[in-house]
């Protein structure tokens, strides 16, 4: 476990050649920018199937409509990615802890670990991400993912250690993600 919020945080972190890698936190909290600027890595964020699919759909379509379609389509993507084997990078929004379940035993039954990333952003630094990338959840969606985030860093607060399943957990601020230079595989 290691709580980066309020030391200094090295230019990168470095992880086995075949581990899986976790980047949660609240929506807006710099988790897609942290990824885009500093994995070394192949990369699965959500965020990309659904750039896929709004640009294919007429801008009128609402996300909501098409968020299965999205869901399950990551999701599938994901899984491929995990059969693969190989060094990955997950973008979690963090509300679905059977999500990290899921990944822990992949990794484990595949002989890899996996490794958590949390960005510790305040409710505020969250909505005001989302306001800059110029897209936002609603604040039912938002409440869910600010109480899941919080259960996840209390059980890393309380525990002193990774969440089941994880081999190592670091916390990083939004300063400190921006600090970070390189997420690589190079052991």
């Amino acid at each position: 476990m290691h709580d980066l919020r309020e030391g200094p945080v090295p230019v990168a972190l470095h992880y086995p050649p075949d581990d899986l890698v976790v980047v949660s936190g609240l929506p807006g909290s710099g988790k897609s920018t942290l990824l885009r600027r500093c994995a070394r890595g192949p990369v699965i964020d959500s965020q990309h199937v659904r750039e896929r699919y709004r640009a294919r759909l007429p801008r009128a379509v609402p996300y909501a409509l098409y968020r299965p379609l999205v869901r399950v389509s990551h999701y599938l993507r994901l899984r491929r990615a995990l059969r693969a084997g190989g060094p990955l990078l997950v973008h979690d929004c963090g509300t679905l802890p059977w999500v990290r379940g899921w990944l822990a035993r992949s990794a484990a039954r595949q002989g890899r670990r996996l490794h958590l990333v949390l960005l510790d952003a305040s409710p505020a630094e969250a909505a005001a991400g989302q306001r800059e990338r110029g897209r936002g959840v609603s604040a039912y969606a938002f409440a869910r993912h600010r109480h899941a985030t919080g259960r996840l860093r209390e059980r890393l607060a309380g525990a002193g250690g990774p969440p089941a399943g994880c081999a190592s957990a670091v916390v990083l601020d939004r300063a400190g993600a921006l600090d970070l230079q390189d997420i690589d595989f190079a052991g």
